[in-house]
């Protein structure tokens, strides 16, 4: 066995310590020294600005955040809580409300565009000692059970016979040369928008058919 050359063992020392030395330096590379991360620019919130909205027929001033939805404006600053944030997706339908005789989910459409539009809620229907054809329906036929969905559901079932009267077709109607009539099919397809997670809907629709002066 060929002996080991020293000239070679010293070599192979020195390089060993040279390798441990720069290890270490580099484990002790003092924090200070790290580059710095960078941090994304925080975007600054959109100044306010003035609206006037119309609702329930009494105009109301404010300074609001331009990304406000309706319904939030309605529920925080003008304290009209009847409208119900469900999915805040406009989905459910609970946040129902009309403006200028339509009906729309509040919470899709921002407040600042409903400037010049006449907005009217739950509140804005009937009162307690003199309600709306349709509260006083939906009070006599049970149409409710938590109550949660039935502001939406009583402006959109207002709305709704409006759209019928005028002749709007829907997706059931039979004839789009005539004007649609006031029938329990129609009454359905166009309250789909509206979810009853209590199941109330053939009491709901008892309701809107009194109203309509039809048989449900």
């Amino acid at each position: 066995m060929t002996e080991f050359d020293p000239s070679r063992r010293r070599i192979l020392k020195a390089t060993a310590v040279a390798a441990g030395g720069t290890v270490t330096a580099v484990s002790h590379v003092p924090q200070a020294d790290a580059a710095p991360t960078k941090q994304a620019p925080q975007q600054a919130s959109p100044a306010s600005v003035s609206i006037l909205l119309r609702v329930n027929g009494t105009d109301h001033e404010m300074m609001i955040d331009p990304r406000m939805t309706l319904l939030d404006t309605l529920r925080e600053r003008l304290h009209l809580t009847g409208s119900k944030k469900g999915c805040d997706q406009g989905q459910c339908g609970a946040c129902t409300v009309i403006v200028d005789g339509r009906r729309i989910t509040s919470c899709l459409t921002l407040a600042v565009m409903q400037q010049g539009h006449d907005i009217t809620t739950i509140e804005g229907l009937g009162t307690p000692a003199n309600l709306h054809p349709m509260q006083a329906a939906f009070i006599k036929h049970d149409g409710y059970q938590c109550g949660f969905c039935t502001p939406g559901q009583i402006c959109s079932a207002v709305a709704m016979l409006d759209e019928v009267k005028a002749g709007i077709p829907s997706h059931v109607t039979d004839d789009l040369t005539q004007r649609p009539g006031m029938t329990v099919v129609e009454f359905r397809e166009r309250m789909s928008g509206n979810i009853c997670r209590c199941g109330a809907y053939s009491n709901i629709q008892d309701a809107i058919a009194e109203v309509a002066g039809v048989k449900a």
